[in-house]
C-alpha cells in the first residue's frame, strides 16, 4: 500500500457492533482509510497489543452548560463536560439546547453553538428542547434547525416550566414526522407527581428520599403508555428517554411487538443505583436524586434484560451535573425539600467503564453488544450512521483503546467533571480506556489531556435511520389521508 498514514493503530483486537477481528487501522486527515492486517507504519504509530480497540463512545443524552427549568445552571460547561467525557472513552456528545418559554429558537441555538465552539475538546451536536411549540417555532424555526443538522428534539410531559399538553405533543410529533426529526420524550405524569408530592410535604416528609416516593413507578408507566399512544395516532417514531422501571419496559416491549414506532433508552443510574441510596442522614441523599429515580434490584434486572433484548436500544449517561451546594442541589441548604433540589446525577465519565466492567467483563453482555449500546446505535438513531460509532473505512477516526485489566477505585477526585462528588464513590471497576482519539487526534493518552479547548467540531446530523413497520403504516393509511398526514415522509431505512 502506497498511502502514507498520519497515524496507525497496530496489533489491535477491534470490536464493532457486528464483529470482532484483528487488524491495523490506517488514518489520514482524521478519517479511517484502511482497516486490515499488516499495514505499513504511519507518521505516528500506536501499539494496541493487549488492548481492545473500540469505536469512541457516543453519549446522546447529556446536559452541558444548560440552565434548568428551575433556573439552575449545570456545573459543567462545554470544556469540563467534554474533557470528562473523553477520559471515559466518549468521543461524541449530543447535548441539549434548551428553549425556555420566551426564547426564540434561533437565539437559543446560536448561543449554544458559540459556547460549545469555544470550549469543546471532542465532537458535539445538539438536541433542541422545545417548550413553546407555537406556529413560528413549528413552521419556521424548527425546519431551519433540522436543515442545519439538528435532527432531534426533546419534549417534557412534566415540570411546570417545560411540559407540553397532549395537544401540543401531537402538533410537535406531526411536524417532526414531516421534517424527519426524532422526538425524544421525558415521560412522567406531571399531575400524579404533583398529587403525591403535595401530600408528602403536607405531612412534613421533605427529605431527599421522598423524591423517589413522589415519582412512583406508575408515574413513568402511565406517561410512557400515553406517549406511545400519541405516537401511534400520528405514526411518528418517538424515543422514551431514561427508562427506569420494569413495568415501563414491558409496556415498551409489547408496543414494539405490536409494531408501534417507539424506541427507548436507559442509563447507568438505573443499573447501578437504587432508591434506598437516597435514604441516608441529612441531605446526602440528594446526591442520588434524579427523575425518574433509581428503583430497586428487580428494576435493575429489568433494565439489564431490556438492554440485552433490544427493547432499550441505547445506553446514555443523562449527565445532569449539579454541585452539592447552594448553586445546585441545596438552594436552601439543609432546609431544601425534595421538590426544591436540582434534579439529576453526574455520570458522563463513568458511563462506559461501569458497563464495560459489570457487563462485558462479568459476562452479562458481549463486547459487540457493548459497542452497539454505547456507540453504534446512537449514531444510527441520531443521524450519524457510517461516520460515528464504527471502526470502518470512511468513518471518523474516533477510537478508544481499552485496557481490560486496569483496576480503578472510583472517587470524585479522580474524575474530570466540575461536580465535586459522584454517586458511584468507592465502586471498584475493572477495565478503562487508556488512549482516546477524536478524528485521529490524540485527546487522552496515559491519563493526560492532549486536546486543546475548542478543538471539537459540531456534527451536523442527517435523518435518523429507524426501522419502519409497513403493516402498521398501511393499516392507518386511510386515517392519515383524511387528516392530511399522508404526505409526511415518515422514516424509511
Amino acid at each position: 500500500m502506497d498511502t502514507q498514514f498520519d497515524l496507525t493503530i497496530r496489533n489491535g483486537r477491534i470490536s464493532n457492533a457486528d464483529a470482532t477481528f484483528h487488524a491495523d487501522i490506517g488514518i489520514c486527515d482524521g478519517v479511517i482509510v484502511a482497516v486490515e492486517p499488516g499495514l505499513p507504519p504511519g507518521l505516528e504509530n500506536v501499539d494496541a497489543t493487549g488492548r481492545w480497540v473500540l469505536p469512541g463512545g457516543v453519549d446522546s443524552h447529556c446536559h452541558i452548560e444548560q440552565l434548568s427549568g428551575m433556573g439552575v445552571m449545570c456545573a459543567d460547561d462545554f470544556y469540563s463536560g467534554t474533557v470528562s467525557a473523553a477520559f471515559g472513552g466518549t468521543t461524541t456528545i449530543l447535548s441539549f439546547a434548551a428553549q425556555h418559554r420566551n426564547d426564540r429558537i434561533p437565539d437559543v441555538l446560536a448561543d449554544y453553538h458559540r459556547r460549545a465552539a469555544e470550549k469543546a475538546v471532542i465532537d458535539y451536536g445538539f438536541h433542541l428542547i422545545l417548550t413553546n411549540p407555537d406556529e413560528t417555532a413549528l413552521r419556521e424555526h424548527l425546519p431551519q434547525a433540522v436543515r442545519d443538522g439538528i435532527s432531534s428534539l426533546k419534549v417534557y410531559m412534566t415540570y411546570d416550566k417545560l411540559k407540553l399538553d397532549d395537544y401540543q405533543l401531537l402538533e410537535v410529533m406531526d411536524t417532526a414526522g414531516e421534517l424527519g426529526a426524532l422526538v425524544m420524550m421525558h415521560a412522567e405524569n406531571h399531575d400524579m407527581i404533583r398529587w403525591i408530592a403535595h401530600r408528602l410535604l403536607e405531612r412534613g416528609h421533605t427529605a431527599p428520599k421522598f423524591h423517589a416516593v413522589a415519582h412512583d413507578p406508575l408515574v413513568e408507566t402511565e406517561a410512557t403508555n400515553r406517549a406511545i399512544t400519541l405516537a401511534r395516532l400520528v405514526d411518528v417514531p418517538v424515543l422514551i428517554v431514561h427508562v427506569s422501571g420494569g413495568e415501563t419496559i414491558e409496556v415498551i416491549r409489547k408496543a414494539q411487538q405490536m409494531g408501534a414506532p417507539v424506541l427507548a433508552e436507559s442509563c447507568p443510574q438505573y443499573l447501578f443505583l437504587e432508591a434506598s441510596d437516597s435514604d441516608v442522614d441529612g441531605m446526602e441523599g440528594a446526591k442520588y436524586c434524579c427523575s425518574p429515580p433509581p428503583r430497586d434490584v428487580a428494576s435493575q434486572e429489568a433494565v439489564w434484560a431490556g438492554l440485552l433484548d433490544g427493547t432499550l436500544g441505547v445506553y446514555s449517561s443523562d449527565h445532569a451535573p449539579y454541585r452539592f451546594d447552594a448553586s445546585g442541589k441545596l438552594p436552601k441548604g439543609d432546609k431544601t425539600t425534595f421538590k426544591e433540589m436540582a434534579n439529576g446525577v453526574p455520570g458522563i465519565e463513568l458511563r462506559l467503564p461501569l458497563l464495560f466492567s459489570e457487563g462485558v467483563l462479568k459476562g452479562r453482555m458481549t463486547i459487540e453488544q457493548f459497542v452497539a449500546l454505547t456507540a453504534t446505535n446512537h449514531a444510527r438513531i441520531y443521524g450519524m450512521a457510517g461516520r460515528k460509532g464504527v471502526i470502518a473505512v470512511g468513518a471518523d477516526a474516533d477510537i478508544a483503546l481499552w485496557d481490560p485489566t486496569r483496576k480503578v477505585d472510583v472517587s470524585a477526585a479522580m474524575l474530570h467533571d466540575n461536580v465535586g462528588y459522584t454517586p458511584y464513590e468507592g465502586r471498584h471497576i475493572t477495565g478503562w480506556p487508556t488512549d482516546v482519539f477524536s478524528r485521529g487526534r490524540s485527546v487522552v493518552r496515559d491519563g493526560e489531556l492532549r486536546a486543546e479547548r475548542g478543538s471539537g467540531r459540531f456534527v451536523a446530523r442527517g435523518r435518523p435511520d429507524l426501522p419502519q413497520n409497513p403493516a402498521a403504516s398501511d393499516a392507518r393509511s386511510g386515517f392519515k389521508a383524511l387528516l392530511g398526514l399522508d404526505h409526511a415522509p415518515r422514516y424509511r431505512r
